[in-house]
């Protein structure tokens, strides 16, 4: 039974993440910070299937710890300060985390257990003002925010054990991904809940800032398998990971509003004070090599994504659960 660890198993990608490898045999273990009460709720129809080890980016021993002792077949590093627009708030605290965490965890690995397989979560934030269009593994950074810029810290720091130390460290350079597990401060997921809550009569009204930043919007579900095939490969390498088509929020708003028998301008309101100090006007992979190298592609496209979500926070708000994890809150 091979064994992994996951940090950021308790977020949108690390669920999905455990789930996926729980159901190819693995033994999974959770890097959690310790709290006094424990509430994982994306957990909560594996829970009893996983092993939570206490840990944090920001403490090496932990991390020392927790690999010399598991000594794990794969280690796939998906915890981060990861929404943008907060960065600007705490560039400090992001770049402990994104980056400093990186190499604390990289070395973790190369002083106890060399042979791993690990896995870096980079981003389609670092191409931030793009030099090419659509964005591949060759094109350069220009990250337009302190998350782009730590993220990009870690991507190099990443090919740098690769070739320094010889260890199998991959990255996963990957776009947009979404789903009903995303956090509410996320532009998606807030549209989809404000739908869900106007549906419902609960609320009338939805704040955005910049409606025309287009995005490379996919399933994480799907993404996920993308990052269990990159530490399937005879040698290590970076894969940028997307649909190859682009659509802007306001896309996404009609659609979503759309799904719910709403008409979006009727109840969407631009705020400037939402708009970033530093945007990222649009962003489009070629994952090609993906699909040539791994054999991947996504499944599901750009309208049923939304749909979904609306569907999800209707039922969450109704008190239904969703499916496979039986959530009863996001």
């Amino acid at each position: 039974m091979r064994k992994a660890i996951i940090t950021g198993i308790t977020g949108q990608d690390g669920s999905h993440l455990a789930e996926l490898l729980l159901d190819k045999g693995y033994r999974v273990y959770g890097l959690v910070r310790r709290h006094s009460a424990e509430d994982y709720p994306r957990l909560a129809g594996i829970r009893d299937r996983i092993e939570l080890v206490s840990g944090d980016l920001c403490d090496a021993p932990s991390l020392d710890r927790a690999v010399e002792q598991i000594q794990p077949d794969e280690i796939y590093n998906l915890a981060a300060m990861s929404f943008v627009g907060a960065s600007w708030g705490q560039p400090a605290l992001t770049t402990e985390v994104n980056a400093l965490g990186v190499l604390r965890l990289l070395e973790a690995v190369r002083r106890y257990c060399p042979g791993a397989r690990f896995y870096q979560a980079s981003t389609s934030e670092m191409f931030g003002l793009i030099r090419e269009s659509p964005q591949r593994e060759t094109t350069p950074f220009h990250p337009r925010s302190p998350y782009g810029v730590a993220k990009v810290y870690a991507h190099f720091l990443t090919a740098n054990y690769r070739e320094s130390y010889g260890l199998f460290a991959c990255a996963g350079i990957l776009f947009n991904h979404e789903g009903p597990r995303r956090g509410p401060e996320f532009v998606t997921r807030k549209i989809t809940r404000a739908v869900a809550a106007i549906k419902l009569g609960r609320e009338r009204e939805l704040r955005l800032g910049n409606l025309n930043a287009r995005r490379d919007w996919g399933y994480a579900g799907d993404y996920v398998e993308a990052m269990w095939r990159m530490l399937q490969q005879d040698r290590p390498d970076d894969f940028v990971i997307g649909t190859g088509a682009n659509h802007t929020v306001e896309e996404f708003v009609a659609i979503a509003f759309a799904h719910a028998g709403l008409d979006w301008r009727a109840h969407v309101v631009i705020d400037p004070q939402l708009y970033r100090p530093a945007e990222v006007d649009t962003l489009l992979a070629d994952a090609s090599k993906a699909r040539r190298v791994l054999g991947w592609q996504p499944a599901l496209s750009f309208e049923q994504l939304v749909r979904l979500m609306v569907d999800a926070d209707i039922a969450l708000l109704r008190g239904q659960s969703l499916p496979r994890l039986g959530l009863k809150a996001a």
